[in-house]
């Protein structure tokens, strides 16, 4: 077995994602893996990269197999080297290389650290994002070729199982050159693409609103159109900016700042009650009272309420919402899937209330906008 040390010239940007506001960097190790199979019991593990960083500096670590007996001195070399660590970052790791490391180690007798620690898995993370961002797939090649990254490696994983099983019955530089670049520059785009985090984060992060106003314009000669306008300050720089539209919502985010409009409803809006049972709709003025004060109505102006017609109407100014994110919620139709809530007085000085709003936008938008761009997913 051979250990390949290199340090690499990496640096984080300021406006590259920032890890470290949940962990120290070095406590992070960045971990990928290359095998002749699948499968852990029918298969060789013959590299184990990562990448760790010390004194503000990356290093990039590789534990080669020169010969198929080497797998258990690998394995044991490297469980040591990883134990001072607390969170494992890989890209597809939950499904592949941790359960095939631990298979390993199990087989070998050799103890299994990882599990002890946290695991970031890029892959989970960007993938139910995919079609959002118009992937065609969520491979990490996709994922850097979206980002601009090039590599100088162009071989993929499957490829490399013959260049190693050559190997190891003729050793050359050049086929370890091969299998030692793919590891490294798989290594290496996942630090790339971790600005791709941010993306994540947009949806499942904390978002703060930081301006809020309403804007009136004419939409055409005979109508006026309505939109609250939110200035926001997203968790996490984007690393390309964004736009997007869905629910006659928009969205246009840049780096750490984004804007976010919502169209008003200014009229009315029907509040309706949930025990109708106990309610008399009143035709003649078109809502219901409940049962304990409508006896003095004659029978012929009231009929028995029903669910569509056991309601009061307001009106204000609304916004819309597709969750009962707040209460109490008016509809314009019973059956109506969009919900409103009132923009009140209080509610206006409320930047919590407007965040969690910004956020549940975001989301509705998010999977309006993917169900849009691939209906069958």
């Amino acid at each position: 077995m051979r250990i390949f040390t290199e340090k690499l010239n990496f640096i984080l940007k300021e406006t590259d994602y920032c890890l470290e506001q949940y962990i120290p960097l070095n406590e992070v190790l960045f971990v990928d893996i290359e095998t002749t199979g699948f499968t852990a019991n029918s298969s060789a593990l013959y590299l184990i990269g990562c990448i760790y960083n010390k004194a503000g500096s990356f290093y990039l670590h590789q534990f080669f197999a020169e010969h198929l007996m080497d797998e258990k001195e690998l394995l044991t070399e490297f469980m040591e080297f990883a134990k001072p660590y607390k969170m494992i970052i890989d890209y597809n790791g939950n499904r592949f290389d941790i359960p095939y490391l631990e298979q390993k180690c199990r087989s070998f007798g050799v103890p299994f650290p990882l599990t002890a620690m946290t695991g970031l898995d890029l892959f989970q993370r960007i993938n139910p994002y995919k079609t959002f961002l118009r992937l065609p797939d969520c491979k990490q090649k996709t994922v850097e070729q979206f980002m601009g990254i090039t590599r100088e490696d162009l071989y993929n994983g499957g490829e490399l199982i013959n260049v190693y099983k050559t190997y190891l019955g003729k050793p050359t530089d050049e086929a370890l050159q091969l299998l030692l670049l793919h590891n490294k520059e798989d290594m290496i785009g996942m630090l790339r693409i971790l600005p791709m985090l941010a993306y994540y984060d947009l949806f499942n992060g904390k978002i703060r609103v930081k301006k809020v106003q309403a804007n009136y314009f004419d939409e055409d000669t005979s109508s006026q159109r309505a939109e609250l306008f939110m200035k926001l300050s997203l968790p996490a720089n984007l690393p390309m900016p964004l736009k997007f539209k869905a629910r006659g919502c928009s969205f246009e985010g840049e780096l750490g700042s984004a804007t976010l409009r919502v169209p008003m409803f200014i009229g009315e809006l029907k509040y309706f009650y949930a025990n109708y049972k106990d309610y008399y709709y009143l035709p003649g003025e078109d809502m219901a009272m409940h049962k304990s004060v409508a006896g003095y109505v004659d029978k012929e102006r009231r009929v028995n309420a029903t669910a569509a017609t056991c309601y009061t109407r307001k009106y204000a100014t609304f916004l819309p919402m597709w969750e009962t994110l707040f209460t109490p919620f008016f509809k314009k139709e019973y059956s109506d899937k969009t919900y409103y809530f009132e923009l009140t007085d209080s509610f206006k000085q409320d930047r919590d209330g407007f965040s969690a709003y910004a956020s549940h936008i975001l989301n509705i938008m998010r999977y309006e906008e993917g169900k849009q761009k691939d209906p069958e997913e």
